[in-house]
């Protein structure tokens, strides 16, 4: 498995999702991404990652809502992640869990 289940939570009962490397984060980083019902629960889940606001947006939503490495690898890009990282408003499980495991992102 290329995911750590952090000691963080994402929110209470969730445990934030870790990928081990932002390498394997091989997500879409252009066009028009829609999250399934389990990540995004309203009805407008399609987001256009050239947009900046949704893209952070999206990312947000992923971040806090996922339970499954796969989520992160399908729709997180790492480099992308690295670059808004400053710009995500997560809850501070979910930053913590990431920081603790991706040290570089401290600094991002």
């Amino acid at each position: 498995m290329s995911a750590t289940i952090s000691a963080h939570l994402a929110r209470p009962g969730r445990p934030a999702v870790v990928a081990r490397a932002l390498a394997e984060l091989t997500g879409p980083t252009r066009g028009i991404v829609e999250l399934p019902v389990r990540l995004m629960w309203n009805s407008e889940r399609a987001f256009d990652l050239d947009d900046p606001d949704d893209l952070l947006w999206m990312y947000e939503n992923v971040l806090r809502e996922t339970n499954r490495i796969e989520d992160l690898r399908e729709l997180i890009d790492g480099r992308t992640l690295h670059r808004v990282w400053r710009r995500l408003n997560l809850p501070r499980g979910v930053r913590l869990a990431w920081e603790s495991r991706h040290r570089d992102l401290r600094t991002a």
